[in-house]
């Protein structure tokens, strides 16, 4: 899969002195990273070139570009949210070098000029390198099955209705069955919209305290159950998103136990926040799925270590200021982090020992770029120079 983005930085580069860290070649070692035209030429000590630029890496970790899977980019139609070219630079400012964008844009992404439209756009704007999603369903409706080879055929890596479950049983099976052609993942939204009804959180206690109708567990568990259900009958490749249950982690685990292509992934916020940062009403976490409990976290982080949750992915969904300044219940779902997901994941995942500095850029970097088929994820040798450079020790 070739990226819209090329902007290479011309010249010779070396980036001096860093612990380099790149999972897929089991690399992790001070060493000097030499660049040459935008491509990673070796690894090794004493990779000084006459007259290449230096960047001093010397404390600092040097890793292949972070690729986050699940970001709502909002062009066309959603400018004021967000632009290719604002999100991009967040993007980059955050260590992040592939972003995969949802196609629950305005118009949603249901053809090949919507594909090829966002292809372009990123080509002229982006900051980083710009994989776009179709949907599953036209309009994102579920009823009836977008022109999926041909938005394949101009650059679409996976196929989703983002935000909307596929609530068509037989739908859902004929899109997995279809995208077994091009080895693309279906990525799905696991949440019955019947039991969902209207809710704003996570259903409970809380809920009632603040006179708010909850979102109930059992919306995600039982369309992931339906889900890896149709995987299972279909052999085609499912991933769950944004999963945010205890219940949906034991899904997942006896998935992968009987071998079916099943993948997932967790955001940051569901990693680290509990429904409690919206017990005084606050929009600004609202997000869908909604944070859940404290036992659902301490889940989803110990399915992140066993590899039952394959990666992290930002689900970054910005909003205007006056949207997220409504009252609870009419505020939109949706948060960003396409800036914060690197500092928040190393502070509160890896300072307090449930991942491993090599473990963490193994499920943001490489593992992300090989579930979706991108050419990222690895500083091997020959391939483009997509680096992140960071201080763990940051405060």
């Amino acid at each position: 899969m070739t990226s819209p983005f090329q902007k290479p930085h011309s010249g010779r580069l070396v980036i001096k002195g860093g612990r380099v860290i790149d999972p897929r070649q089991s690399i992790d070692r001070v060493a000097d990273v030499l660049i040459e035209n935008g491509a990673v030429v070796s690894i090794g000590a004493g990779n000084g070139v006459s007259g290449a630029e230096v960047i001093d890496a010397g404390g600092k970790v040097v890793a292949p570009g972070l690729v986050d899977v699940h970001v709502h980019l909002r062009e066309p139609g959603g400018e004021a949210k967000e632009t290719i070219a604002t999100g991009t630079k967040a993007a980059a400012a955050g260590g992040i070098t592939s972003v995969v964008s949802m196609p629950n844009t305005q118009p949603p992404m249901d053809n090949v000029t919507d594909i090829q439209f966002v292809i372009a756009r990123a080509a002229a704007e982006a900051s980083v390198r710009v994989y776009p999603t179709g949907t599953i369903s036209k309009g994102r409706e579920g009823n009836e099955m977008s022109e999926i080879g041909a938005m394949v055929r101009v650059g679409c890596v996976a196929i989703t209705d983002d935000g909307n479950g596929v609530q068509n049983s037989q739908l859902l099976r004929r899109a997995l069955e279809y995208t077994k052609t091009f080895n693309i993942p279906v990525m799905e939204h696991c949440e019955d919209a019947y039991l969902v009804a209207g809710g704003v959180m996570n259903e409970g206690p809380l809920a009632t305290r603040l006179g708010l109708k909850g979102i109930p567990r059992q919306a995600e568990y039982c369309m992931a159950a339906r889900d890896i259900a149709l995987a299972e009958l279909t052999g085609g490749r499912l991933h769950l998103t944004h999963m945010s249950t205890k219940e949906s982690v034991e899904l997942i685990r006896r998935a992968k136990e009987k071998g079916l292509p099943v993948t997932a992934d967790a955001t940051p916020h569901h990693l680290v926040l509990t429904e409690d940062a919206v017990a005084e009403y606050m929009a600004n976490a609202k997000v869908n799925p909604p944070l859940r409990t404290a036992e659902d976290v301490q889940a989803l982080r110990q399915a992140l270590k066993e590899g039952l949750i394959d990666c992290i992915a930002t689900d970054h969904a910005p909003h205007t200021q006056n949207e997220k300044a409504q009252e609870f219940g009419n505020a939109p779902f949706g948060l960003i982090g396409l800036e914060t997901s690197l500092p928040l994941i190393v502070t509160e995942l890896v300072r307090t020992g449930v991942l491993s500095l090599v473990e963490m850029i193994r499920r943001m970097s490489d593992v992300p770029a090989r579930l979706f088929n991108l050419p990222g994820g690895s500083l091997e040798t020959g391939k483009p120079a997509d680096v992140v450079i960071f201080d763990p020790e940051a405060r």
